[in-house]
């Protein structure tokens, strides 16, 4: 036996998972308890901002559902170059009250849009390295397509919405706060 551990919300439950299938001849399943058809899911908005490193095994569990055959993630992290120079991390603030409002009227206006059951919206705030993520946007649906859209609607959204700056760091010491170009308050040059 293999075993898989799963941590969610706190605590932690460990699961033995067979080297291989299970023979079921001859015998019938009985779901315990209540039959999954029976019990409603409420779906669940998760928005966090944090100083701390972001896992997209954490965020990715918190919108598993027995109903949902799809999760789609979009991971941005921080890339080490722009026009030219050499990035050595970005630093994010946010006016967090407004933020989390826009993030979660984005998260509304995927419900009215795709059938997901869950988002999950983690951004980092403060200094991000090369290579680790910024943000992580996270859908569960019943099929891929709802979720895909779904996470590509809410980076778009966010991007243009959210109330988040981030300044690039260079190697040479000299750094330069970004613009969103999708922002709906910036101008067109």
């Amino acid at each position: 036996m293999s075993s898989l551990e799963i941590s969610s919300s706190g605590f932690s439950q460990e699961t033995k998972l067979p080297l291989s299938p299970l023979s079921v001849e001859g015998s019938s399943f009985e779901p315990v308890g209540k039959d999954m058809n029976e019990v409603e899911e409420k779906s669940k908005d998760i928005i966090k901002f944090t100083a701390e490193k972001l896992s997209v095994d954490e965020v990715s569990q918190l919108v598993i559902s027995p109903r949902c055959g799809a999760i789609s993630l979009f991971v941005g992290t921080t890339r080490n170059n722009f026009e030219g120079k050499k990035v050595i991390s970005l630093e994010y603030e946010a006016y967090l009250p407004m933020a989390e409002n826009e993030i979660r009227k984005i998260c509304s206006d995927i419900r009215q849009k795709w059938p997901v059951k869950h988002m999950a919206v983690f951004h980092r705030l403060g200094s991000v390295p090369v290579s680790e993520a910024s943000v992580i946007i996270a859908a569960s649906s019943a099929h891929r397509a709802a979720s895909l859209e779904a996470v590509s609607y809410a980076i778009d959204t966010l991007k243009a919405k959210a109330p988040i700056w981030k300044k690039e760091m260079y190697e040479e010491s000299s750094s330069s706060w970004k613009r969103n170009k999708e922002c709906f308050w910036a101008t067109n040059d």
